[in-house]
């Protein structure tokens, strides 16, 4: 047994000082399966109307019929599946950045229970 080692058959790890709802549990996993559905959807309206309208040209590579063994034929696979990537980083990020707003403004301090107020002090001048 060495110098720092605890005489304990069993560890146990510290309790942690806050407790997490778990309805934040089940709200992430909601938004971890939803996001990526809405980015789909949202990827193949803008790909057909980007076909109608013309709005940027795209590559006949991206355009292409790809034959799924499930779904069968399914047009424009590549660019429906570039733009379900974009939009869903595009959806987490928006999530993350209210999230972070949320949370600043109603969150806890940044100092804990046993924290001092950091000092304030006046800059000195400098000689040179």
């Amino acid at each position: 047994m060495g110098k720092y080692d605890k005489y304990s058959s069993r560890s146990r790890m510290p309790e942690r000082p806050w407790k997490i709802h778990p309805i934040w549990r089940g709200i992430g996993c909601l938004l971890i399966l939803i996001i990526p559905v809405m980015a789909y959807a949202g990827a193949v309206v803008l790909v057909n109307m980007n076909s109608e309208k013309g709005w940027l040209p795209t590559p006949r590579e991206l355009t292409q019929t790809v034959t799924l063994p499930v779904f069968g034929p399914v047009d424009n696979f590549y660019s429906v599946l570039i733009m379900t990537f974009l939009l869903a980083i595009i959806g987490f990020g928006l999530v993350t950045i209210i999230y972070s707003i949320i949370y600043s403004a109603v969150g806890p301090s940044y100092l804990g229970p046993l924290d001092a107020p950091p000092v304030r002090t006046s800059p000195s001048k400098k000689k040179y």
